[in-house]
């Protein structure tokens, strides 16, 4: 299945897990020290640095670009590393997250309440996975380096439904 961002609600609630998709279109790198910074920003009533409706958050902090590329390799990092922000963000409109790994249960509530999807990307793929990115700039957070929020054009980026909105998961455990 071919999706492109942003992603509407309709098609969330019609992904399963372990449906393999191909996305393109916009998608915003954070990690965990991003996550942090924008979950304060929240609650100090500021507007996070790109908005979240139907937008794409890749828990990926992507290499420095050799000569002639878009960016270096990019690939998923751990998602439990957001999973203490990742509530917080869902319930302010995040619905969409790409990394890897299982999710906590207070994760799976969330998407399960307010109708989200979590995507994995494989692991140890980040040289290829970097031939999706068509064009990469850093729109917050700067002094973070390679954790900075980058906003990203992919096409056809590679990835597998591991928790869908219902809450069934493609992890054994800890997905509840």
């Amino acid at each position: 299945m071919i999706l492109e961002t942003p992603i509407s609600d309709e098609t969330i609630a019609g992904l399963t897990a372990g449906q393999t998709v191909r996305l393109s279109g916009t998608v915003y790198t954070a990690r965990d020290a991003a996550h942090k910074r924008m979950v304060e920003m929240l609650r100090r009533g500021e507007e996070p640095p790109f908005p979240f409706a139907g937008q794409v958050v890749f828990y990926a902090g992507p290499c420095p670009s050799p000569p002639g590329r878009v960016i270096g390799s990019i690939g998923p990092t751990t998602s439990g590393r957001m999973d203490a922000y990742a509530p917080e963000l869902i319930r302010c409109g995040l619905k969409v997250m790409i990394g890897k790994g299982s999710r906590s249960a207070e994760v799976v509530e969330a998407i399960r309440e307010y109708g989200g999807v979590y995507f994995a990307a494989v692991g140890g793929a980040a040289a290829l996975m970097s031939r999706c990115v068509k064009s990469a700039e850093v729109v917050a957070f700067d002094d973070l380096g390679t954790e900075a929020v980058r906003r990203l054009t992919v096409e056809r980026l590679p990835l597998i439904v591991a928790l869908d909105s219902s809450g069934n998961c493609v992890y054994t455990a800890p997905c509840q």
